[in-house]
């Protein structure tokens, strides 16, 4: 089959388009998807590149290029174990099952399903792996999966936009449970153009939040669309825009510089959610700030199996809709990752395998 195997950590001449790559076959437990769609995410670009390491403290377009030097493999990918290499990616897929392994049913055959990216280790809290890190994934024409990590979604959506929804989804939604977001209450979102903001913009509207969204002046019009009550511009002056103490709770995708900001926006007892830091993972905390202000972190990797679940009835409900601003052949990957990191989209990137 076709795919595209990640041969190291490093630049995107580490990510290697083929044409003989033994095509995958079910094990007991396991379906065989013909990929039919697969989206673009910060995490595989992360794991490429080696940024989940803590010997890197740039943003994460700092080793977009040519990844970085001296980099120990075995603390590069957000697991804290080495990848086993060649790997195929793809964390976001959408599928159809065309053979099943041993213990699975056949009529499972023909439907069209999600994976859910974030799976569960059954019996260790808090311990999880992820779909085209740990094991192979999406950017493929064929990948196998766990049948009962396979969600039958029933919606008229095109492939592009199922695909958009795993990752990006789960990841903005995990962050308004994990944190308890309520209806009524005034939530600010960073980064909220790109693929996991515009999610949380739709999901926080969904619960009948009040959305403040940080994003580009010329993606505004675009946000504003996805529900977002006030927009704010990235790199202006946030308590002077929105006010001290005038936020419940603080969804993060950014981090970076301007960070101590947003615990000032924070009301006493205040929530603060972070899933990325796309702008820089080490910032300055004044410590006086959390505990005096009886403020709340929450770190948010591990998802309840809710989280999905919700996903799969929000949509049948028709209730949230992704943006897909583009699509690429998937042999167009390092295209498709180019413009993911120069951010001039709103919504998400779709690779499309090509089958005969």
């Amino acid at each position: 089959m076709s795919g595209v195997h990640l041969v190291g950590h490093g630049g995107l001449d580490q990510l290697v388009y083929k044409q003989d790559i033994p095509t995958p076959q079910p094990k007991a437990g396991e379906v065989l998807l013909k990929v039919l769609a697969a989206g673009v995410n910060n995490t595989d670009i992360n794991t490429r590149i080696g940024w989940y390491s803590k010997q890197v403290t740039g943003d994460t377009n700092s080793g977009a290029d040519a990844g970085y030097e001296e980099l120990d493999a075995a603390t590069a990918t957000w697991s804290g174990s080495a990848l086993q290499l060649p790997r195929i990616q793809g964390a976001d897929v959408c599928g159809e099952v065309i053979a099943v392994g041993a213990g699975v049913s056949s009529e499972r055959i023909g439907e069209r399903v999600l994976v859910r990216t974030m799976q569960q280790d059954p019996g260790k809290p808090f311990s999880c792996i992820t779909f085209g890190s740990e094991y192979d994934g999406g950017f493929a024409q064929y990948t196998c999966a766990l049948s009962h990590e396979a969600y039958v979604v029933n919606t008229p959506w095109s492939d592009a936009e199922l695909a958009s929804i795993p990752c990006a989804y789960s990841t903005a939604e995990n962050m308004l449970h994990r944190a308890n977001l309520k209806s009524g209450e005034r939530v600010l979102i960073t980064g909220a153009s790109g693929g996991v903001g515009s999610a949380a913009v739709q999901l926080a509207k969904r619960r009948g939040a009040h959305v403040i969204a940080v994003a580009g002046v010329a993606k505004h019009a675009d946000v504003k669309a996805l529900g977002a009550d006030e927009l704010v511009a990235r790199g202006d002056d946030l308590v002077g825009a929105i006010g001290e103490g005038q936020v419940d709770l603080v969804v993060d995708l950014v981090a970076g510089p301007a960070w101590p900001q947003l615990l000032d926006l924070l009301r006493r007892g205040g929530r603060y959610a972070t899933s990325g830091a796309i702008a820089g993972p080490i910032v300055e905390l004044d410590i006086r700030t959390l505990y005096l202000k009886d403020l709340s972190f929450f770190g948010c990797t591990y998802q309840d199996a809710e989280v999905f679940d919700n996903l799969v009835s929000y949509i049948e409900a028709g209730e949230i809709r992704p943006v897909v601003a583009r699509t690429y052949l998937l042999k167009h990957i390092h295209t498709a990752q180019t413009d993911f990191l120069d951010k001039a989209f709103t919504g998400k990137l779709v690779l499309i395998p090509e089958h005969q």
